[in-house]
């Protein structure tokens, strides 16, 4: 018997509601040996309150020192392996926005970049061009034209897209594009197997022709692919936990996310505000509520400290909407680090905090790195986080006589 069969087997339904926050990339590092990190830094009054009543831990997304994409630091948190069940971002961006996959169709995401004279990349997000000028980049690229495959090209949010190769004999298994640094050419798609040869013959020819196509846009005059993927099987929350799931995410890849698990898309929210109208507003039609909120990400991976410090404060002041609805288990916490210091994701634990009624409390007092260090739930790894979070709700029955 594996996890899942036992889960499905323990089993019980009653009224609880579970919200799960995530503050994406919130684990950080101090700028200086021995200082504080950005959520330490932070004046956290409410998610200081929180770890009082309720219990800390740190959760590793994968394994130690492996660090995690967003896709699978977010599918341990939902409970599924991330090692058993991989999922490129090209699947996640697609279905995010809310394009269906079919059984011949390989996904890739794709971000615009900035390229020197030389052809080295200068910004590897095109300073992060706002969403209304990509859309008219992306519009561009439906010229591209290649023989014997289909290809969508979709706009997504600022310097992100999405482009869809459908045709017999495509497989996902080829290499990112992107260097992940800057000076430096973009890299050729390579196939990872010898099945993905066509793919990457495919993915190389779009590359080309978009290269032509964009040679004379002042940001945006290049690319690089992603996550390249089929659609993934994966067993949904209604199936494995018994919950009626709903998603408030912003971004279209944590809502793709959501739906590959089984999750309802719910709102079109555009701030934290927004989000928890949202989760306000359909209280009472879900059991589970994936709230999730970028910016603890993006201001680590720009490097910017002061900036991670007032997007925490931004996501404490919200806090206290969040408890008035009375969630039976309520967990804040991050899909993975991303320490502004290293301006990237990286492998270091993540916090954690759970608060419920049948919590056994530890002695931290406040919501940072250390004292998660030194919590009652422990170092564990992300993909036990929802047996947790069904013990609290009494949503498990016992195993065995």
């Amino acid at each position: 018997m594996n996890e899942h069969d036992l889960v499905r087997e323990l089993v019980e339904k009653n009224d609880s509601k579970i919200v799960m926050l995530v503050a994406d990339g919130l684990g950080g590092l101090p700028q200086q040996p021995g200082g504080l990190t950005e959520l330490e830094t932070a004046n956290t009054p409410n998610l200081d309150a929180l770890a009082k009543q309720g219990v800390l831990g740190s959760s590793v997304p994968v394994l130690p020192g492996i660090t995690p994409g967003s896709g699978p630091g977010h599918l341990g948190l939902f409970g599924y392996d991330p090692l058993e069940f991989k999922i490129g971002r090209g699947a996640l961006e697609a279905t995010g926005i809310g394009f269906e996959l079919g059984p011949h169709d390989v996904a890739a995401r794709g971000n615009f970049c900035s390229l020197g004279p030389d052809g080295l990349i200068t910004d590897r997000r095109a300073g992060r061009i706002p969403s209304e000028e990509s859309f008219l980049v992306v519009e561009k690229l439906q010229k591209v034209s290649i023989p014997g495959v289909e290809t969508f090209v979709k706009p997504v949010k600022e310097h992100r897209f999405v482009v869809v190769f459908r045709g017999e004999g495509l497989d996902g298994r080829v290499a990112d594009t992107d260097p992940q640094a800057v000076g430096v050419t973009p890299l050729d798609p390579q196939p990872l197997d010898p099945a993905a040869a066509r793919t990457a013959e495919v993915a190389k020819e779009f590359v080309r022709q978009a290269r032509e196509i964009l040679a004379d846009e002042p940001k945006a005059n290049g690319l690089t692919l992603r996550g390249f993927a089929d659609r993934p099987a994966l067993p949904s929350y209604q199936d494995l936990y018994g919950l009626k799931a709903a998603a408030i995410a912003v971004y279209p890849m944590y809502k793709g996310l959501a739906r590959l698990v089984g999750m309802t898309l719910v709102g079109e929210a555009k701030t934290l505000d927004e989000q928890i109208d949202t989760l306000a507003s359909c209280w009472n039609d879900y059991d589970f509520f994936f709230l999730h909120f970028k910016y603890t990400d993006s201001t680590g991976e720009d490097g910017n400290f002061a900036a991670k410090v007032a997007r925490t404060e931004e996501l404490d002041a919200a806090v206290p909407r969040i408890t008035a609805l009375g969630p039976d288990v309520l967990i804040v916490t991050g899909d993975h680090s991303t320490p502004s210091k290293l301006g990237s994701h990286s492998w270091h634990p993540v916090p954690t905090l759970l608060t419920a009624e049948s919590c056994r409390t530890d002695a931290c007092e406040r919501f940072g790195e250390r004292d998660c260090l030194s919590g009652g739930l422990g170092m564990f790894p992300a993909k036990h986080l929802m047996l947790q979070a069904m013990a609290h709700a009494g949503r498990f029955g016992k195993y065995g006589a």
